[in-house]
């Protein structure tokens, strides 16, 4: 289990990088979670050794990275190089998903057809424009948002290929038009858009099952099964227990240096699989992951989770916190606080730790 965690490490890129930017970066990871808006920019960071908040902003600034929802559906960013194929891909699965809880909203496709229009109509004008903004043009239009209809219909102007995550304005997050952000891409069939998604995910994030993979995609079982079979032998496979982990073959397991890693909440070296016993011991698993699934910034030494932490962001400076599952030797400390200071270079201020328990 533990040449799983630390091969994941390096296929995660998190133990070293090929990569220069961003959009490498996310597009390597095939779709990286989002919802802590805050937290994914040092999932990529961590990934980028040297880089800094400013140069991942940019990358979101000029639309290299896009903002949308895209698998399970959460949250996700992923590359303007993917953003079209993958859409077109996973958009009906979620789409279908959805369609109970939006009759239950009563939000029919009249409904969905006439925010879109709206959307549209406030976005060509405008380029960028606020949640907050755009509410008022639902409100305007007389469209309910109450009840969390709002968020389901940007949500499903998302999947539409409408609109995705804009460029920053006066402090705040924006909306834009998709088309506006990224050029249109040649269409790409279903089998090639099912063989690369599958590629990228055991690429990146093996070693992997089959079930994590139907997980982060959020594919049914029957379609997961389908894309891996058109993509296995790209790779090799191991089976431990009951479970048969793929993975490329081409990464060297660094067993004997030691590493220790903060990385961020809903981070993908642990969100992305089913079981996480490779790098999670079971009696940790509700101190990581509260029980309505709030993943927690953790602290990882050689590819077990040890630990978590939290930030507090001071005028000139961040404060760290941690909070080891148990006792810390001399050497894990002087290595945790190493990991400190690159997460207070890459925010540009200095770092101060403060160990718990």
């Amino acid at each position: 289990m533990t040449e799983i965690a630390n091969t994941r490490l390096i296929s995660q890129h998190i133990a070293g990088t090929k990569f220069q930017s961003a959009k490498e970066l996310v597009s390597w990871m095939g779709a990286m979670q989002a919802q802590d808006y805050a937290m994914v920019k040092w999932a990529i960071g961590v990934r980028l050794p040297g880089s800094a908040l400013p140069e991942i902003e940019a990358a979101i600034e000029t639309g290299e990275i896009i903002r949308t929802h895209m698998l399970r559906p959460t949250w996700h960013f992923v590359s303007a190089d993917d953003i079209y194929w993958m859409l077109e891909l996973m958009a009906p699965y979620i789409k279908a998903s959805l369609k109970s809880r939006h009759q239950e909203l009563g939000l029919s496709e009249a409904v969905v057809a006439k925010s879109n229009a709206v959307l549209e109509k406030a976005l060509r004008a405008e380029k960028h424009l606020s949640r907050e903004a755009l509410m008022a043009e639902f409100e305007k239009a007389q469209i309910a948002i109450d009840e969390n209809r709002a968020s389901h219909l940007l949500m499903r102007a998302e999947l539409d290929g409408l609109i995705c995550s804009g460029a920053t304005k006066t402090g705040k997050q924006t909306y834009a038009l998709l088309e506006a952000r990224v050029p249109k891409t040649r269409p790409v069939s279903k089998e090639e858009s099912l063989a690369k998604l599958a590629k990228k995910y055991f690429s990146s994030h093996g070693p992997a099952t089959l079930e994590d993979f139907t997980w982060w995609s959020g594919l049914p079982v029957g379609t997961a099964r389908q894309a891996f079979e058109m993509v296995k032998s790209d790779f090799t496979s191991e089976t431990i227990g009951s479970l048969t982990y793929w993975f490329t073959g081409d990464n060297t397991i660094w067993t004997s240096q030691e590493s220790v890693y903060l990385l961020p909440a809903f981070d993908e070296f642990i969100i992305s699989y089913t079981d996480r016993r490779a790098t999670l011991l079971f009696e940790d698993h509700n101190k990581t992951v509260s029980n309505n699934g709030i993943f927690r910034p953790v602290i990882v030494v050689n590819g077990q989770v040890t630990g978590i932490w939290r930030r507090t962001l001071k005028k000139d400076k961040i404060v760290i916190e941690t909070e080891a599952f148990k006792p810390l030797d001399d050497m894990t400390k002087s290595l945790i606080e190493k990991a400190a200071i690159q997460f207070g270079l890459f925010l540009e201020k200095k770092a101060e730790i403060q160990h718990g328990k």
